[in-house]
């Protein structure tokens, strides 16, 4: 019975981290930001620092961005608001697509590369120990 009920509080801690769309929850919400022109505050519901810093530091470097940056308003509510400034030649949701896409690509050639690496080492160890140890 203790499993049991382990592996429900495991499901229910992952389930913090899912978005549920019946209730009508979105992951992400663009707020334009009333102070500055080309500016827009993009709240990411149920994400950390994690990505709150991966994605704030990339953004930094994408062009035509004049300020990125994120924030985790309390540590218990799982949260992050990115507030992104264009230079207006693009606006800062078409800036933020752009940048997931990068990562997204990014991410997965290292996925691709990681196994390829993997593969190729256990292969090479298949052959050793099939070789009684020697290369």
């Amino acid at each position: 019975m203790a499993n049991q009920r382990h592996y429900n509080e495991v499901d229910d801690a992952f389930e913090l981290f899912l978005v549920n769309e019946s209730e009508g929850e979105k992951k992400i919400t663009e707020k334009p930001f009333a102070g500055t022109s080309n500016t827009s505050d993009f709240i990411l519901l149920k994400e950390d620092h994690t990505l709150g810093n991966l994605l704030s530091e990339h953004l930094k470097q994408a062009p035509h961005v004049l300020m990125a940056g994120y924030k985790v308003g309390h540590p218990n509510v799982p949260e992050v608001m990115i507030r992104l400034q264009t230079d207006g030649t693009v606006t800062p949701r078409e800036v933020l697509i752009d940048t997931c896409k990068q990562l997204i690509a990014s991410y997965g050639q290292l996925g691709r590369e990681f196994t390829r690496e993997y593969e190729l080492r256990r292969m090479v160890a298949a052959g050793e120990q099939e070789n009684g140890g020697k290369p």
